[in-house]
């Protein structure tokens, strides 16, 4: 294992080893009653869990062994060749972009729908007690109960929007954690950089990059707007981290002709 990470350039490993870490302590927490994912999980900037700090710890935060698997055999795979290309300095001022990325574009729309869901609600109850319940709550089952008490006594009970209230908690309440917006920037420099090197598919089909990320790309795309019940992929963050990874290399290769490939 450590001959392996010492052929891992620095700034890669360093990332690596942190997401490794976060996940471990991410277990750890639990074992002692405190979810992790609810703390450094990022939520929109408009609702009630939302903390400063998110912006960046979110992306060291995973759900579960396949989930951080995935994304760090590919941050791994094609960041160890980039960082190598570009040096440590350019290599981590573009994941970090890339992270921040996505989480601008996973916010845009977010932070709208909480907003027009705030504006309807505020109607026949209070958003500011609601927001109170969702940040003391500190499990599902608490949360569910505490609002139905709050909503039980309630005058005009017939003026009630159940969906909007379930919504409104759901956009409020849910974090967005992962590296795959950083990762998806990665992916997409690899793609414009090297577009005709070949990926083995299922490990048998081989596909070049510029059509196997920008397929990639356009399913995501997709399932940003035409997402499925029980979806809880953050599509429109993988999105917004291949588009600000597009840009930065497009930008890097106009100034920088003399030194980019």
């Amino acid at each position: 294992m450590f001959s392996f990470l010492n052929n891992i350039p620095q700034v890669t490993k360093n990332i690596l080893l942190l997401n490794v870490l976060f996940f471990v302590l991410k277990f750890f927490f639990i074992s002692q009653g405190i979810d992790l994912d609810r703390i450094l999980g990022a939520y929109y900037v408009n609702s009630a869990l939302f903390e400063p700090y998110q912006i960046i710890t979110h992306f060291f935060m995973h759900a579960d062994i396949m989930h951080i698997l995935m994304n760090m055999y590919l941050f791994v795979m094609l960041g160890t060749f980039l960082e190598r290309l570009w040096g440590p300095k350019r290599f981590f001022i573009f994941y970090i972009a890339s992270a921040l990325g996505a989480f601008t574009l996973y916010n845009i729309i977010g932070v709208y729908q909480i907003f027009e869901l705030k504006q309807s609600l505020n109607t026949f109850l209070d958003v500011n007690i609601l927001d109170n319940l969702i940040n003391s709550s500190y499990s599902s089952l608490d949360l569910e109960k505490n609002i139905n008490v709050y909503l039980s006594n309630l005058p005009n009970q017939n003026l009630i929007d159940i969906n909007a209230i379930s919504h409104y908690i759901n956009y409020s309440n849910t974090p967005l954690i992962g590296a795959s917006g950083a990762v998806f920037g990665i992916l997409a420099a690899f793609a414009i950089l090297f577009p005709n090197t070949e990926f083995m598919l299922y490990f048998a089909i081989p596909v070049k990059a510029k059509f196997l990320v920008g397929a990639y790309f356009l399913w995501e795309l997709y399932k940003s707007f035409n997402g499925t019940p029980g979806d809880n992929v953050a599509h429109l963050a993988h999105v917004g981290g291949a588009i600000v990874g597009a840009i930065i290399i497009l930008i890097w290769r106009k100034t920088d002709k003399k030194h980019f490939w």
